[in-house]
């Protein structure tokens, strides 16, 4: 089995990225969303638990996710704390005109912990874009998604994409805080 990757609270977030009521009602389902939603909330309470800045993303677009619609209110699942950041964005990347990156770096934030929906676009946007400016990027393996008619093979592609550009795949388990 391997090793348990630790992290340092006070210098990582975890990002939970667009899991929005509307992505779960689209023609093809989310991939295995039961155990998606239930690894999720496991790594919120984690996070929480050591003190680890959580993150909520929204995306707000004109037709599926428009802003203030039942469609994109968080999956009924999902509940942020008050202490929780909030950011809405309107492109694949979080970081890309939004104040999270200015946000992470009041905080002194080196290491970003990334979940969400979905793996092949909003997911993988903010990975990359994190690496560009800088941060140490994980992609929580257990903790990402899609809705694509072969969504197993959408994801292996992206996270082989994603770890040739440096990111780091690890899963759930083998995540720690010291």
């Amino acid at each position: 089995m391997p090793q348990s990757t630790q992290f340092q609270p006070g210098k990582t977030a975890l990002l939970v990225i667009d899991v929005q009521r509307a992505l779960f009602t689209r023609p093809d389902p989310i991939y295995n969303s039961y155990k998606f939603i239930e690894t999720i909330n496991a790594i919120v309470d984690r996070s929480h638990l050591y003190g680890v800045k959580v993150v909520y993303v929204q995306h707000t677009n004109q037709s599926l996710l428009k802003e203030g619609t039942e469609g994109w209110q968080f999956h009924p699942d999902i509940s942020p704390e008050e202490t929780d950041l909030l950011i809405q964005k309107k492109k694949g990347n979080a970081l890309l005109d939004t104040p999270l990156h200015s946000e992470l770096q009041s905080r002194g934030i080196q290491n970003l912990l990334i979940t969400g929906l979905v793996t092949e676009g909003c997911v993988q946007a903010t990975c990359l874009g994190g690496m560009e400016l800088g941060y140490r990027v994980i992609l929580v393996e257990d903790g990402h998604s899609n809705f694509n008619k072969d969504p197993v093979d959408v994801i292996l592609k992206s996270q082989m994409k994603l770890e040739q550009a440096g990111v780091e795949i690890i899963s759930t388990k083998n995540i720690g805080f010291v």
